[in-house]
């Protein structure tokens, strides 16, 4: 697969089928992605990976503990100005529609989003950890090694969806995976095997044309 295949291929796949994912398959994936720049090859990354019998063990061990937490980081600016605003609305609107949700069914939103705490079904996922001492260019190396994952799981007909909504849930994540003080969750990312038919899955999101986001000189 040519690489520009894989990155339009790509995209956050919200309904996998129950087909395992080989737990070789996953290794190879972690371990590949690890071929991703950092400056000074620093390697801020930290990945749990969770698939078959610790999946299931961490459904269970969810279902124990406090439903939400305070977050550590800002998903979002509390400001969010424009082109951004409107990028995330729409992403949101087109990503319901899909699902025949309309603005003012909150419940059918709530039970979506609440989809998040099951992994979308996904039978593997990992989490994704940096040291509380690094800054912003060590994040944007993080975000480098969950596109190399990414990008490698559409080259090895598996689908993902990185979910920034286990930052809700880091205290219950960092209990099961063991994770040291020093570290602090980003995100999680759903691996599996997309249902093809599922409606939320036909989903592609806008791009802002070229002149919007780039200046040649």
């Amino acid at each position: 697969m040519n690489v520009i295949d894989a990155v339009n291929a790509r995209i956050s796949v919200r309904q996998f089928t129950t087909e395992p994912v080989s737990d070789e398959a996953l290794r190879g994936l972690v371990n590949d992605a690890a071929q991703a720049p950092s400056g000074g090859n620093v390697q801020p990354w930290r990945i749990y990976a969770v698939n078959g019998d610790s999946m299931a063990s961490l459904r269970e061990f969810l279902a124990t503990q406090a439903p939400i937490d305070e977050p550590e980081y800002d998903i979002y600016p509390k400001s969010l100005i424009e082109p951004y605003r409107t990028n995330r609305f729409e992403c949101g609107e087109m990503m319901y529609a899909t699902l025949g949700i309309t603005r003012d069914d909150k419940d059918g939103r709530r039970q979506q989003f609440a989809h998040n705490n099951n992994f979308f079904d996904a039978p593997a996922a990992i989490f994704c950890y940096i040291d509380r001492q690094m800054g912003a260019p060590q994040w944007s190396d993080l975000g480098m090694y969950l596109q190399t994952l990414m990008l490698l799981a559409v080259e090895r007909g598996l689908g993902t969806c990185a979910q920034e909504y286990w930052s809700v849930r880091h205290k219950a994540v960092t209990a099961f995976v063991g994770a040291p003080e020093n570290e602090m969750l980003f995100c999680g990312v759903s691996i599996g095997h997309p249902q093809a038919d599922a409606p939320i899955n036909s989903l592609r999101t806008n791009r802002m044309p070229l002149e919007q986001f780039a200046t040649f000189l």
